[in-house]
C-alpha cells in the first residue's frame, strides 16, 4: 500500500491535490492574509450595525448543503466570511457595544492565542508540558499579588493555596461547589446530600443555579435570597442569617455561599466580610464571584470591594471580560486546592509518571472538570507583560470615567432616572415613571413595579422595553436589559476595547433621539 503523500506540490494518482495541513510557507501566506483581514475588521468595526439583523435560518439559505469534495482557496473562503458570516455577527468588538458585560480583546491577547494554538499542547499534567503548568502558577501569583489577595491564595505563600485558569466562571462555580459538597458530606455522610443547602442573592448569575443542579443539590435547597433597591441589591448579613437559621431549624445543612462583586443585572457588590462572619459559624464554603468587576480590583481605589476576601475559600474573575485577555480565561484562586483535588482527581494508568508521583509538581487536570486544557497562561502572560500594571489600571479607569460621563448625561435629562448608583463601568437607567405619567391622561398613577393605573397608556416597563428595541434596531449601539424588583432597566456596560468618550456621547444622543420620538407619540 502506497504511503500518503503530504507534499503540496505533488498530486496523487487520482489527480486530487493532497494538501499539507502545516506547510510552513502556506502558513505564512495565509497567516499574513488573516492578520490583514482582522486588522481591517477592527479598523472598520465601528461602521457595522452592532446588532445583527439577520433572520433565523439565514445562513442555511446562503451556504451549500454539503461540504466541498476538493480544497477551496483561502481567498474564496474569506470572501464568503465577508458576504455571509459578518452580516450574522453581533459585533462585540465594536466601540458601540454596551451589552451584557464586555469581552475585551487586545493584540497581546490575540498573539497569546496564536502562540497557544500554534504550540498545540494539551497541558493536563506537568509532564505533558512543564512550561504550561509552571507559567500558569507564576502568572496566577502575579495576578493575585496585583489584586492584593492574601498569601493564603498564592502558591508562594501557602502550601495548599494557588490559582488555576479555567474557561469560564460557570466552571469555577461548579468546581468549587463540588469541592464544598464533598467536604461537607465527608462530615455528615453521603446519605445526607439531599439536605445540603446553597445560598446566593437573587442577583447571583444563573450559572450558580446550573452548577448546583449539576452538583446534585436538590432544587428546593437552592436559596436566591431577596435583595432590595434601597440597599443597591446587595445581600445583607441579616437576610443570610435568617435564611440559614430557618434551614437549620428544618434539619437542613448549610454548605455553600456565592457572594457577588459586580452582579450581572446591576453590578451589585455584596459585603464579603460581613457575610463571611455569618458563614463561618456554620462551616459554609464562601466563594466570591467577581467575574466582571474583579479586574477593577487591581486599582487601589476599587480594592475595598473585596475587603474580607481573606475569610473566603475561593475567589474568581474572568480576565476575558474586562482584562484584555480574549475569551476564554477565568482566573480561580483557592485556599486549599486539596479540596478540589479530592473531588476532581482521577489517576488512570496512562497518566501516571514519576513527576506526578513525586508530589513536587502541579497537575492541573485535578483542579478542573475536564482533562484537556489549553496553554492559556501564555495569553495572560503576554497581556501582563505587554501592557504592565499601570497601563492596565489606566485602561480600566478610562472606562469607569466614561461611565461617569454617561451617568452624568442621564442625570441632566429629567425624563430619566439612574435606577441604582453606578458601580464600575455599568450604568443602569430608564425613562422615569414621572416622565411617562406626564405624557398620559390625567389621574394616571404609577405602581411601585412601574405599571400604570387608571390609564390606557403603555406601562413604564413597556416604554423602556420599546426604547431599548429602538436603540438596538438602529444598529448604532447595542445595550441589554435587567429586570429587578419588577422593573425593566436598560444597562449600558462600557468596556469594549475600542470605545472612546465620543462613542459614549453619541450613544447618549441616540437614546435621547429615540426617547423624543417615543414620548412624542403621547
Amino acid at each position: 500500500m502506497n504511503s500518503l503523500n503530504l507534499n503540496p506540490q505533488i498530486q496523487s494518482d487520482d489527480s486530487t491535490k493532497i494538501i499539507s495541513p502545516l506547510d510552513p510557507e502556506e502558513f505564512k501566506r495565509q497567516g499574513y492574509m488573516m492578520i490583514d483581514f482582522l486588522a481591517d475588521y477592527y479598523a472598520n468595526v465601528g461602521n457595522y450595525p452592532v446588532l445583527s439583523h439577520v433572520e433565523p435560518g439565514y445562513l442555511k439559505q446562503r451556504l451549500p448543503s454539503s461540504a466541498p469534495l476538493g480544497p477551496e482557496p483561502i481567498e474564496s473562503i474569506l470572501e464568503d466570511v465577508k458576504e455571509h458570516i459578518i452580516p450574522g455577527i453581533t459585533h462585540w468588538m465594536s466601540p458601540n457595544y454596551y451589552g451584557y458585560f464586555p469581552s475585551s480583546s487586545s493584540i497581546a491577547g490575540f498573539i497569546g492565542e496564536i502562540l497557544s494554538t500554534g504550540f498545540g499542547i494539551v497541558g493536563f499534567n506537568w509532564i505533558s508540558s512543564p512550561a504550561a503548568t509552571e507559567l500558569e502558577s507564576i502568572v496566577m501569583d502575579w495576578l493575585g499579588q496585583m489584586l492584593r489577595l492574601p498569601k493564603t491564595f498564592l502558591f508562594s505563600g501557602n502550601e495548599n493555596g494557588g490559582g488555576v485558569l479555567l474557561g469560564t466562571t460557570c466552571e469555577g462555580l461548579l468546581c468549587t461547589l463540588v469541592a464544598a459538597r464533598d467536604k461537607t458530606l465527608s462530615k455528615v455522610g453521603i446519605e445526607n446530600i439531599g439536605k445540603l443547602v446553597v445560598y446566593g442573592s437573587d442577583q447571583t448569575h444563573s450559572a450558580f443555579q446550573k452548577a448546583s443542579q449539576i452538583a446534585g443539590i436538590h432544587p428546593k435547597n437552592f436559596r436566591a435570597i431577596k435583595t432590595k433597591r434601597s440597599s443597591s441589591f446587595t445581600l445583607s448579613a441579616d437576610s443570610l442569617l435568617s435564611t440559614i437559621l430557618l434551614d437549620v431549624e428544618n434539619g437542613l445543612i448549610p454548605c455553600y455561599l456565592c457572594a457577588n462583586v459586580g452582579a450581572t443585572a446591576t453590578a451589585a457588590i455584596d459585603p464579603v466580610g460581613t457575610l463571611c462572619n455569618v458563614a463561618k459559624d456554620y462551616g459554609i464554603w464562601v466563594h466570591v464571584d467577581a467575574a466582571y468587576a474583579g479586574a477593577a480590583c487591581i486599582c487601589p481605589e476599587f480594592r475595598y470591594c473585596i475587603d474580607g476576601v481573606e475569610h473566603v475559600n475561593s475567589f474568581s474573575f474572568n480576565a476575558h471580560k474586562w482584562f484584555l485577555s480574549n475569551l476564554t480565561c477565568c482566573c480561580l484562586w483557592v485556599k486549599d486546592h486539596t479540596a478540589l483535588n479530592k473531588s476532581l482527581s482521577t489517576n488512570p494508568h496512562f497518566l501516571r509518571n514519576k513527576a506526578s508521583e513525586s508530589k513536587q509538581v502541579i497537575d492541573y487536570k485535578d483542579w478542573q472538570i475536564t482533562l484537556s486544557r489549553k496553554f492559556n497562561a501564555l495569553k495572560l502572560w503576554l497581556v501582563l507583560r505587554s501592557y504592565g500594571v499601570d497601563n492596565l489600571r489606566n485602561f480600566l479607569r478610562h472606562h469607569v470615567e466614561m461611565a461617569k460621563t454617561f451617568e452624568g448625561l442621564v442625570r441632566l435629562d429629567k425624563r430619566f432616572e439612574i435606577f441604582v448608583p453606578c458601580n464600575f463601568s455599568l450604568v443602569c437607567f430608564r425613562i422615569s415613571p414621572s416622565a411617562i405619567v406626564n405624557r398620559c391622561s390625567n389621574g394616571t398613577k404609577v405602581e411601585p413595579n412601574g405599571k400604570l393605573r387608571n390609564g390606557e397608556r403603555p406601562s413604564v416597563n413597556e416604554m423602556n422595553r420599546k426604547l431599548l428595541d429602538l436603540i438596538n434596531s438602529s444598529g448604532s449601539a447595542y445595550m441589554t436589559h435587567g429586570e429587578v424588583e419588577g422593573a425593566f432597566v436598560i444597562r449600558c456596560a462600557i468596556g469594549a476595547t475600542l470605545t472612546e468618550e465620543h462613542h459614549v456621547i453619541k450613544a447618549w444622543k441616540l437614546v435621547q433621539e429615540h426617547t423624543n420620538s417615543l414620548l412624542g407619540v403621547f
